[in-house]
């Protein structure tokens, strides 16, 4: 790598303080971890201050022409953009830079900008968490993936939620730099270098889903009795239905099939338990309906991509 690659930090509008200060952290602040270090700036469609969310004040002294120099472009996240398209000359900035060969890089809720722009087509791509079912469906084109903390592909990047921007701008680094130094900067800002599962492990399931008024009361039903070895003839008979007939309208109402459905409460509530309780995950795996731990950390870890035990440790009691 070249000394003093450039990056440029784009700020579009009311940006989060935390996203430009994680990217300033590590691109813009030289810890002497390598010979040679970034040159940072942050550009904006124009010169002059802009709000950030928060209520705090920054001041932007480039305008766009400071993107055609830059190596790198991270695109910060604008809410507002999930629902309006940016201006055209900001779309444009990033298509040339991209032509020139340029690394493009949005944090969080910055896809939706590097989507506008064309940029994600044909892509992998993710984004937080809550908003890529949003993304998908805006944009058809690009492979929306929400359980990672961040993608890479043909010199695009894209990350999660928040602090899924650091993991991001740590994996350039390291791009850049190789892993000794990457792991010396994450000593430095006291963040892992690198983080076990991704964002599937933060997503807030929720217990229901949409589902035909006829179907609600045998789903609310199956989840009071998760403990139980339960059937679809089990819950067909709760919907007083036939169970050809109700595994139709479970799979019209739902999209999934009333198995994967039973398996995705249970881990649900498996979640819950390790968040909340002191069980064993034996103990745990008996009250969620798995026969064993065994099946439990098979489908636990197909689920939020972090073994029970794993998960317990970052969010719950120590067993």
């Amino acid at each position: 790598m070249p000394d003093r690659h450039r990056v440029a930090a784009l700020v579009l509008d009311e940006t989060s303080p935390l996203d430009l200060g994680a990217v300033t952290e590590v691109f813009g602040i030289d810890r002497n971890v390598a010979p040679s270090w970034y040159e940072f700036s942050v550009c904006g469609p124009r010169r002059g201050r802009f709000p950030t969310r928060g209520g705090l004040s920054l001041f932007v002294e480039r305008g766009l022409e400071g993107l055609q120099a830059a190596e790198t472009v991270v695109v910060l996240p604008v809410a507002r953009f999930m629902r309006e398209r940016p201006a055209q000359r900001v779309l444009d900035a990033l298509v040339d830079a991209r032509s020139r060969g340029s690394r493009i890089v949005s944090l969080c809720l910055g896809s939706f900008v590097l989507a506008a722009a064309g940029l994600l087509d044909g892509r992998r791509a993710t984004t937080h968490w809550p908003y890529c079912q949003k993304l998908a469906a805006q944009y058809p084109s690009v492979e929306v993936i929400p359980d990672v903390l961040y993608t890479d592909e043909d010199n695009v990047f894209t990350s999660g939620g928040v602090a899924a921007g650091i993991d991001l701008c740590l994996h350039l680094v390291r791009l850049d730099y190789g892993a000794q130094v990457a792991n010396h900067l994450a000593r430095a800002l006291v963040v892992g270098p690198h983080r076990e599962g991704g964002q599937a492990q933060f997503v807030d399931q929720p217990v229901a889903v949409d589902a035909d008024e006829r179907l609600r009361p045998a789903l609310a039903w199956a989840v009071e009795h998760l403990n139980s070895p339960l059937t679809i003839e089990d819950l067909a008979a709760a919907a007083a239905m036939s169970r050809r007939t109700f595994y139709r309208e479970f799979r019209a109402s739902t999209g999934t099939t009333p198995y994967r459905w039973l398996v995705s409460q249970r881990v649900l509530l498996a979640r819950r338990l390790l968040e909340t309780t002191q069980l064993s995950v034996e103990d745990v795996a008996s009250r969620c309906g798995f026969a064993d731990a065994g099946v439990l950390r098979n489908n636990f870890t197909k689920q939020v991509a972090r073994t029970p035990t794993g998960y317990r440790r970052t969010f719950g009691y120590e067993p």
